[in-house]
């Protein structure tokens, strides 16, 4: 989805990064604490869709080819507090990952206490456009 048209910034306005799940990883986490602590980036935002292609697949927990499944254990949280349920699964994921982003990094930590940072999320309604904020 084209992330600038959804929270009505010009191209170049955000830092993003993507990956399937919106999951948090160190190389996200890296790219996430220079957006912040070099460009200055006052909002961290983990937005997560509808019918999430690698949440549905975490829910299926199928044999899939190559490292798709090292994304797994990232959603697997979620899933297990859904039970199953892939829309539900989606929002605790968002939820799951914030919680990761405020403790992994010691850079976002500080930035959040310091108040300089917030940490949100939300959900990303395909059908509709409407992003819907998750609270932790």
């Amino acid at each position: 989805m084209p992330i600038e048209i959804v929270f009505d910034q010009g191209f170049g306005d955000l830092f993003v990064t993507r990956i399937a799940g919106n999951v948090t990883t160190p190389e996200i986490n890296g790219s996430l604490e220079f957006g912040a602590l070099v460009l200055g980036a006052k909002v961290l935002f983990v937005l997560g869709h509808t019918n999430c292609g690698a949440v549905t697949a975490a829910v299926k927990a199928d044999d899939v080819p190559g490292q798709i499944s090292s994304l797994f254990y990232h959603i697997r949280p979620a899933v297990r507090a859904a039970k199953g349920d892939v829309a539900a699964a989606v929002k605790e994921n968002v939820r799951n990952q914030m919680d990761v982003l405020r403790e992994a990094s010691p850079v976002i930590a500080r930035l959040v206490r310091q108040g300089k940072l917030v940490v949100a999320g939300g959900v990303y309604d395909l059908a509709t456009g409407k992003v819907t904020p998750v609270e932790t």
